[in-house]
């Protein structure tokens, strides 16, 4: 079984199936148009500065600064599981000395301005994200592969073939 990171915790707000299938080592990501377009992203701002592309642990970071760590996401159709993503990612850092602010950057094509959340890693906040972690944990470990969706959003995802045609 996979061990925790943050692409596990982000499925796991988008979808309990998707967060299952990759975190048990069934990959279907290579295939996707949108996960291909995000990593086109990532590239292009790694190209145009320094403090990008960081790893710590078993986890990649996009930007670390003195005062955030940010991470950069094609859109804001999932916010929440960006925020929970980049939570897990600054309990992280504190765990290895390093205590940021999280900076979420939601750089939308065809969109001038793009949209920032600041978050901020709080003790409540921990506590939660550790029982997030658990239940990731005890999802992951099951036998039983959780539920399609059916929601509009399935259409764009990597898994979407194997979910419906399967």
């Amino acid at each position: 079984m996979m061990e925790i990171n943050g692409t596990l915790i982000n499925y796991y707000f988008h979808c309990k199936r998707q967060c299952y299938l990759f975190g048990n080592r069934m990959n279907l990501e290579d295939n996707s148009e949108e996960v291909k377009i995000g990593k086109a992203i990532h590239e292009e701002k790694a190209n145009q500065g320094k403090n990008t592309e960081l790893a710590v642990e078993n986890i990649k970071l996009d930007r670390l600064t003195k005062e955030y760590l940010t991470e950069i996401k094609k859109s804001d159709a999932d916010p929440e599981a960006a925020k929970w993503q980049l939570l897990y990612y600054l309990k992280v850092l504190k765990r290895n000395g390093i205590v940021r602010k999280g900076r979420l950057e939601f750089v939308e094509k065809n969109k001038k301005d793009k949209k920032v959340e600041i978050v901020e890693l709080t003790s409540e906040l921990e506590e939660e994200l550790n029982q997030y972690v658990e239940q990731i944990q005890v999802l992951l470990e099951s036998e039983k592969v959780p539920e399609v969706l059916e929601k509009p959003k399935c259409k764009k995802c990597a898994y979407y073939e194997y979910c419906y045609i399967a």
